[in-house]
């Protein structure tokens, strides 16, 4: 007998890890209670969701079809914004610390000139949220 290699199917911890702890049991409830698996959000996830623009701009009346129709396309389609989000957050929070490491070497106008924007928003880059619960990677660079 054939040995067959394992596979190891994504658990929703993983899948959803770039939500907060406390929201991820109901966005996992909401997609169970869709039909829609681990592995699907996964796949969006990895893609950036590439696929669901290709088939949503295809023009074809069924586009949705192959998602599990418009309302699995519309949760799938949320979740990578959520992950876009996150992921906007989790730079911003980087920029800030650069920001404030720059600030105590140079004045605001210097570091201002330098980024392309006003001494006010030098200011402002530095009130971002800090570092705190991000994603370690994305999606789509993960083994």
């Amino acid at each position: 007998m054939e040995r067959q290699p394992r596979v190891d199917s994504p658990t929703w911890e993983a899948v959803l890890a770039h939500r907060p702890a406390e929201v991820r049991d109901a966005v996992r409830d909401r997609f169970g209670e869709h039909g829609i698996t681990a592995e699907q959000v996964r796949a969006v996830l990895e893609d950036g969701g590439d696929e669901l623009y290709a088939a949503a701009s295809s023009g074809a009346e069924d586009w949705a079809d192959r998602f599990g129709g418009p309302l699995a396309v519309a949760l799938l389609a949320a979740e990578v914004s959520a992950l876009a989000a996150h992921l906007n957050a989790r730079g911003s929070a980087v920029r800030a610390l650069a920001v404030d490491a720059l600030l105590d070497e140079f004045s605001a106008v210097t570091v201002a000139a330098h980024l392309g924007v006003s001494r006010q928003k030098v200011y402002d880059l530095t009130r971002a949220t800090r570092i705190s619960a991000y994603i370690d990677g994305v999606p789509w660079r993960k083994p």
